[in-house]
């Protein structure tokens, strides 16, 4: 897909990935709507784009994704605004609490649940009608690493974002003779504070996955796993995988599913203790 002058929705754009996405797409040449939950987010957002001088081509809708009847008012705000739509971009996600399954409160799961998941099944339901009404148009969903292995502490969100893997991979199989591009995302350990925006106490910020949370080795920076997100818009990827780590454990994953998931828990079961 060609950047310049297309219209991209991207939700998630008030923090994180998702404001990078937004930044990185608005210097491309294109007119995006961020859609999040935190409208304190999205104003930072247009700080960030009118500090670039870009905020003209930017418009910013509050809206709770697991709502399905606010997705639905915010695409007829998007289309008043922009008069149309080529592409949505779901990055929004939430981790859960460091706890074992039998520790995670049931609502706790449908938090989960309802964000990553139901989030993704409302937005692209609800845009495809226009989408395949274009040209050309896209569709990136953002999964994660902890969607190839399991992370300690982590089952809900794993299960949520293994979900988002597969619709997206279906979403890809009933679309790929038209003219919607699907790509599914997983990210590694990314510098962003999603810990926080979950409501997750932890010692320090934590990665998209959660995964390199006391680790050692760095993580990716979020312009970085931006640009690789914008990349694969562009190209209409099937897959992108950022980060050595996530790139690293998708291989594994597939190689030696046992030994992945082994070396994860004995990596990273101090997450467990915290």
């Amino acid at each position: 897909m060609q950047l310049e002058g297309k219209i991209l929705a991207v939700t998630g754009g008030g923090n994180g990935i998702g404001r990078e996405v937004v930044l990185g797409l608005l210097r491309a040449g294109s007119r995006v709507a961020a859609l999040d939950l935190s409208a304190e987010g999205l104003a930072g957002t247009v700080a960030a784009a009118q500090a670039e001088g870009a905020a003209g081509a930017l418009t910013t809708h509050p809206v709770d994704v697991t709502r399905r009847d606010e997705v639905e008012a915010v695409l007829a705000d998007l289309l008043a605004a922009h008069g149309a739509v080529d592409g949505l971009v779901n990055v929004a996600g939430i981790i859960q609490q460091f706890v074992p399954v039998a520790e995670l409160d049931p609502q706790e799961i449908d938090r989960v649940m309802n964000v990553n998941f139901w989030g993704v099944v409302h937005t692209c339901q609800v845009f495809l009608p226009e989408l395949v009404a274009r040209p050309e148009a896209a569709i990136v969903n953002v999964a994660s690493m902890g969607a190839l292995t399991p992370v300690p502490g982590q089952s809900a969100y794993g299960a949520s974002k293994a979900a988002v893997k597969l619709f997206t991979e279906g979403l890809y199989c009933e679309h790929r003779d038209g003219p919607v591009a699907v790509t599914v995302v997983f990210p590694g350990a990314i510098a962003t504070n999603i810990a926080g925006n979950s409501g997750v106490r932890v010692g320090a910020a934590v990665d998209d996955t959660a995964a390199s949370e006391g680790s050692s080795h760095p993580t990716t920076p979020a312009p970085d796993a931006a640009e690789a997100i914008i990349r694969g818009l562009e190209k209409g990827s099937y897959r992108v995988v950022i980060g050595r780590d996530a790139r690293f454990v998708d291989w594994a994953s597939r190689v030696a599913p046992q030994w992945a998931a082994d070396y994860i828990a004995r990596k990273m079961a101090g997450l467990l203790a915290r």
